[in-house]
């Protein structure tokens, strides 16, 4: 069909579906269903698995598979952005990955430990295939939005996110507590587990489905006729970020905010990704359908109340500013995690996961903004989010992977939560070295 304009309604309304169409991967796959369907596989194995030559919690084994996986990521995702910029068909880029990750969410549909090695990589290409995706999704704002029209649009495609992925994840609980209402035989533990393998296909199946209404409306790429793909052009990314690393030694408040946030950030990902896994092992469930049932219903929780912590953030923000309210979460983060070393039933997790909502999603969304209030004045934004989301993931491996080693040397979670509030402390001390006057309101 004939392009639409820059700033037309179906154009930005069928950007922002695209949200809807991804949003259920990291609902269903990374937080809520998987990392129960995984945890159930072990159920009578002690957590332990035999794999790369090594002898392996299985926490610890995603942890390091997690890891690896954002460690391409970040570096792809520069690699992918200099592509973007360039050349005129980065619709066709989107799709490939768009795809990729949809098809691998299908293919968790025969994750079983006797065939390890091909459940992990399609777990790999899961996440390989969200996060590329998004680079391509997010580069096309700019080209389909006018300024004062992309906070508005890119707020709408965050809200659709939420709903869709909620929705399925209703659905999909809905099949796990009552599989006999959905046609799925067997004994309530298999039933139950063959929903949840439905549940897979599903996400990889709503997100191609849903995706083709984006996919119908978004130009070829913000270049028609395009660019030849060259040595050049591929490894622009990296210059860019490599520029913005030398404005950086100049401007010392970003700098030092940086360095306040890579850490902060390292910590608050890690327990995002791994929170699941905790409660599935530490928590006393009095049976396997009420963990799963309350895993869910955490999760479920965790985002509701992550929108009203982003509400009350800002308002904190703008009364007392963003430096000395990021100060206070991080150390509501550590007194959290250290609290959590001792929780030990289900309600417990209840209100551990109410508390975390709230400041999962203030610390998120306020740490973007004021980000962006330390920028100098300069056109070229998009090469320092980009620095900024490399700076994220790095903080993810490296979060995971502590995590994963001090799972596996003691063979329990609880000691690499302690940790993690370590690094909440480092994050208070080094912000603050950044002086409120330096961030405007």
């Amino acid at each position: 069909m004939k392009n639409l304009q820059k700033g037309d309604k179906k154009l930005l309304n069928a950007w922002a579906f695209y949200d809807w169409a991804n949003s259920v991967y990291t609902l269903t796959i990374a937080s809520a269903v998987f990392p129960i369907f995984y945890e159930a596989l072990f159920s009578d194995r002690d957590h332990y698995i035999d794999v790369f030559g090594l002898h392996l919690k299985n926490s610890a084994l995603i942890s390091f598979i997690t890891a690896f996986a954002f460690l391409v990521v970040s570096f792809i995702s520069p690699l992918l952005s200099g592509i973007a910029d360039y050349v005129g068909n980065k619709k066709s880029f989107m799709k490939f990955f768009c795809y990729l990750g949809a098809l691998s969410c299908m293919g968790l549909y025969w994750f079983d430990l006797d065939n390890i090695y091909a459940g992990l990589l399609f777990y790999f290409l899961g996440l390989l295939g969200y996060w590329g995706s998004l680079v391509f999704y997010n580069s096309y704002l700019p080209d389909i939005a006018f300024e004062e029209q992309q906070d508005r649009i890119s707020a709408k495609g965050y809200s659709l996110g939420y709903i869709g992925s909620v929705i399925l994840l209703v659905i999909n609980l809905a099949m796990i507590m009552k599989p006999k209402l959905f046609g799925i035989s067997g004994t309530d533990g298999e039933a139950a587990m063959k929903a949840m393998r439905y549940s897979f296909i599903m996400v990889g199946v709503w997100w191609i489905i849903f995706s083709q209404y984006t996919y119908y409306y978004l130009p070829k790429g913000s270049k028609e006729t395009g660019q030849k793909l060259t040595r050049s052009v591929i490894f622009n990314g990296f210059k860019e970020l490599k520029k913005v690393w030398a404005l950086l030694q100049k401007n010392i408040p970003l700098k030092r905010y940086l360095g306040g946030f890579f850490v902060s950030s390292m910590a608050v990902q890690t327990v995002m990704l791994v929170a699941t896994y905790f409660g599935a092992q530490e928590i006393q469930w009095s049976s396997k359908e009420e963990s799963t049932i309350g895993l869910i219903i955490c999760i479920l929780i965790i985002q509701l109340v992550a929108v009203i912590g982003a509400v009350l953030t800002s308002r904190a923000s703008s009364k007392w500013g963003n430096i000395p309210t990021l100060i206070v979460i991080n150390i509501i983060w550590a007194i959290f995690l250290c609290l959590a070393f001792f929780i030990i039933l289900p309600i417990h997790f209840y209100v551990m996961a109410t508390v975390a909502g709230f400041v999962m999603g203030g610390i998120q969304a306020l740490s973007r903004s004021t980000y962006s209030k330390l920028l100098p004045e300069t056109e070229d934004t998009a090469s320092f989010f980009s620095f900024y989301d490399v700076a994220e993931k790095i903080g993810i491996v490296i979060g995971m992977c502590v995590y994963g080693i001090i799972d596996q040397i003691t063979g329990s979670p609880r000691a690499a939560i302690v940790i993690l509030a370590v690094f909440f402390v480092t994050a208070i001390f080094l912000l603050r070295r950044v002086h409120k006057k330096d961030v405007p309101n």
